[in-house]
């Protein structure tokens, strides 16, 4: 195991620059996500990790090493990808087996660390089959595991449940987080999907066009975004921005909906209201915030709400089972105390 630091980093392809400066420190053991719209340049980040690709300026560490000039292979690190990349030609034995067989170990060192790591990812049973007869799962478990047995010091994940269906990738998810909470070998895992990040991750690497939006543990960015970027970007349903301004401390959209503010704001500056859906209910009765139903969404053991405030959008998820219909009007309350607000350029205020 090791730790990862990633010092003003840059990527340019001709004139063109896609990494701008980007700068963290991986702690050892620790499981971090690179999250972020595609384009933002997450994979480029770890590629260059990897060293599959050379870095234009800057410095990345691992375990204290500098590597920027040192060739994959001799980095310690084991990279999983989107396409599994498996042979197709070999069993999942000599698969998970081939990468000790290149590096000149014996059979018998081979045979135990591949049966090792088939042990932790239940593939016992299929070792004799080749890839083609594999679900996407068990070659995406191959894939894990042949990263596995060469006991690297850091793992690298790009995007690897992305051709998996839904249901699948929940249960890849879990399987992945549980090798980690087993091995816990430092892990860099890329993915667009913000649930994956928030599930997985012990911390949290927001990207948006090359640079860095806001690093930290995923409650802590889902409960004090940076800017309303990853406000709407953390968090599924996204949470809810109006535009407006401040007036005798209350914030007004430009129709004249009236939200309330917290307890003495009175900053000028602010021009977007937050609240995230579940922290909108149906006012009993109370004054609060008139809306309009569009869409009912229920789910189970949620409704999820669309409903027109004002000109703008804004969706509403309660626990409680409810009987209202798309058309209808409905007076909404805010809870306060879970309000975020951000000035003209999208940072937070408050």
């Amino acid at each position: 195991m090791a730790s990862v630091a990633i010092d003003q980093v840059h990527k340019q392809y001709g004139a063109a620059s896609v990494i701008h400066g980007v700068s963290v420190h991986i702690e050892d053991g620790e499981f971090v996500t690179l999250v972020g719209p595609s384009g933002c340049g997450k994979s480029t980040l770890l590629r260059m990790l990897a060293g599959l690709e050379d870095i234009s300026g800057g410095q990345i560490m691992i375990g204290g090493r500098v590597v920027n000039d040192v060739p994959p292979k001799e980095r310690d690190i084991a990279m999983v990808f989107q396409s599994y990349a498996l042979y197709p030609h070999m069993t999942v034995e000599e698969n998970m087996g081939f990468a000790l067989k290149l590096q000149g170990q014996g059979k018998a060192a081979i045979a135990k660390r591949v049966r090792e790591a088939a042990g932790i990812l239940a593939l016992e049973p299929l070792l004799g089959r080749l890839p083609k007869q594999l679900s996407g799962g068990q070659r995406q478990r191959v894939a894990m595991g042949r990263a596995i047995v060469r006991h690297p010091k850091v793992f690298l994940f790009d995007e690897p449940l992305s051709n998996l269906d839904a249901k699948l990738r929940v249960t890849m998810r879990a399987e992945i987080k549980q090798l980690h909470q087993r091995l816990k070998t430092t892990t860099v895992y890329v993915t667009h999907d913000q649930v994956e990040a928030m599930t997985m991750a012990d911390k949290i690497v927001v990207m948006r066009a090359g640079r860095i939006e806001q690093v930290g543990r995923p409650l802590e960015l889902y409960d004090r975004p940076a800017n309303t970027f990853v406000a709407t970007f953390i968090g599924s349903p996204a949470m809810n921005l109006f535009e407006g301004k401040v007036d005798d401390g209350r914030f007004v959209l430009d129709d004249g909906t009236v939200f309330p503010l917290p307890a003495g704001t009175h900053n000028a500056q602010i021009r977007s209201y937050g609240i995230r859906p579940e922290h909108l209910a149906i006012s009993d009765g109370e004054p609060g915030v008139a809306a309009t139903v569009q869409l009912v969404e229920p789910t189970g053991a949620e409704t999820m709400l669309v409903a027109k405030i004002g000109n703008q959008t804004a969706t509403i998820v309660l626990r409680d089972r409810i009987d209202v219909r798309s058309g209808q009007n409905i007076t909404l309350s805010v809870d306060q105390t879970k309000v975020h607000l951000f000035d003209g350029a999208g940072a937070r205020i408050s």
